[in-house]
């Protein structure tokens, strides 16, 4: 297999953080910006049921995504961690069957999805025409849900071996054409909502082509394996991509009570945390994109025993997000007035984006440090450390603190609360990662051991 080296093992830890960071947070970027362009258009429609259609089905598309991110984490962890052992065919028999299962589970997920969105679309409170319309939307995009699929674990794969320049584009492409058709399809062709779907559907086969053409061109990063091998593979993939996909559902559950405490204090301040939430990934789409980019340094010096580089890349992640957060912290603090100018915010949503630019901002880096702990728990073979911190994160870091911080502070409280919260759980988090790490420096002859007896079975067969 051509150009299959673990680039990862030698060289500036920081430096490889740094580029990986800073290149896929441009992808996410790409991302977050067409989903405020499809908004815009859409508003300008002037007709509010399709704004509240979009946005009930973004929470089902949420979900259906989470099913890609897990198998992406799965894919990309594995790869990195053959590639960290030097045996390249397994990274590219690995890369081809997280693929397959990828996009066969993907289809059935889909099509059981699919038959049931009248009901899951009632359930996230859509009724009367704003209900069609959104099951009108999701209709035709859910099927590609298997497409997406596959470019989010190309991509991944593309990480895996240090290519983030290539892991950049899939998602900065289909950014591209979504923007371009969206428009055209939009008002061009007067689809309104059908359009905006048809263009979404379009950038997913972009991604999707984007990420499979140079793994398959490139870097040749694909090997057919045996009936027997894609049948052990899958015990392998599911031991990563179970509790990540569990990992990815947590979120949800914790912002919804967020926004229900926040609700009991007025539209402002319901406004004033929407703001937060603009800001939040255009401020931090960095630190967003650390676990997928420190991932493929620790899974490549975990699968090579070099375990002192595995410390390392964790330590560098974190002196990375401590400098971008102080940086970003202090520009928003800046900015905080013409922020509230921009936005047009009155009352107390004044008050929640002042706080937000100034010490919450700050209190981010404790999100950082779950994202990098999350990303060693997945490539050294605990999965399931992501799937419980995060949960517990999203319920007891959030509910007891943002209860107590809004009896306190009124609606201020409410996001006190949920970073104090964070500030807790980042805590356990990083104290688990050094102590798996610590474990870990004993057994490098044996780097798929801590992956669970099954796992460990499927790699004495091989």
């Amino acid at each position: 297999m051509a150009d299959a080296q673990a680039k990862f093992l030698e060289g500036n830890l920081l430096r490889h953080v740094t580029v990986m960071s800073m290149t896929a947070s441009i992808g996410l970027m790409a991302v977050f910006m067409v989903d405020l362009v499809d908004m815009v258009f859409i508003s300008m429609l002037g007709k509010e049921e399709l704004a509240a259609a979009v946005g009930y089905a973004g929470a089902i598309l949420f979900f259906t995504t989470s099913f890609g991110i897990g198998v992406s984490i799965a894919a990309g962890a594995l790869v990195a961690q053959a590639l960290g052992r030097g045996d390249a065919q397994m990274a590219g028999r690995r890369a081809a069957t997280s693929l397959l299962y990828g996009f066969v589970f993907a289809s059935l997920f889909s099509a059981a999805v699919w038959f049931n969105l009248g009901y899951l679309a009632g359930l996230m409170g859509a009724t009367g025409e704003t209900l069609e319309l959104a099951v009108g939307y999701l209709q035709i995009i859910i099927p590609s849900l298997p497409i997406l699929l596959l470019g989010m674990v190309g991509g991944a794969i593309l990480r895996a071996h240090g290519d983030a320049r290539r892991s950049m584009m899939t998602t900065v492409g289909g950014g591209v054409v979504n923007a371009i058709l969206d428009p055209i399809l939009i008002f061009g062709l007067d689809l309104d909502l059908t359009g905006a779907a048809l263009a979404s559907v379009a950038a997913r086969i972009t991604i999707a082509g984007l990420a499979l053409y140079p793994l398959m061109k490139h870097h040749k990063a694909l090997e057919r394996p045996t009936p027997e091998q894609f049948r052990g593979d899958f015990i392998a993939i599911l031991a990563i991509a179970g509790p990540a996909i569990l990992t990815q559902l947590a979120t949800p559950i914790g912002q919804a009570y967020v926004t229900r405490s926040m609700a009991a204090y007025g539209e402002n301040a319901v406004a004033g945390m929407a703001i937060v939430g603009r800001l939040t990934p255009v401020a931090f789409g960095v630190i967003f994109a650390l676990s997928g980019a420190v991932g493929p340094i620790i899974g490549q010096n975990f699968g090579a025993g070099q375990h002192d580089r595995v410390r390392g890349a964790f330590r560098d992640g974190l002196i990375f997000t401590a400098v971008w957060v102080v940086l970003v912290a202090m520009i928003l603090f800046v900015l905080r007035g013409p922020i509230v100018a921009l936005f047009n915010a009155e009352g107390v949503a004044i008050t929640l984006v002042y706080l937000f630019c100034g010490p919450l901002a700050l209190m981010f880096f404790f999100n950082g440090v779950l994202f990098v702990s999350n990303a060693a728990f997945n490539n050294l073979g605990h999965p399931f450390y992501s799937t419980l911190i995060n949960w517990g994160r999203n319920t007891l870091g959030i509910i007891p603190f943002v209860w107590i911080g809004s009896a306190w502070f009124g609606a201020p409280g409410v996001l006190i609360g949920q970073a104090l919260g964070g500030v807790i759980f980042a805590i356990i988090a990083y104290t688990l990662g050094l102590r798996v790490m610590a474990k870990q420096k004993s057994v490098p002859e044996a780097p798929f051991a801590r992956q669970g007896r099954l796992h460990a079975l499927l790699h004495l067969r091989r």
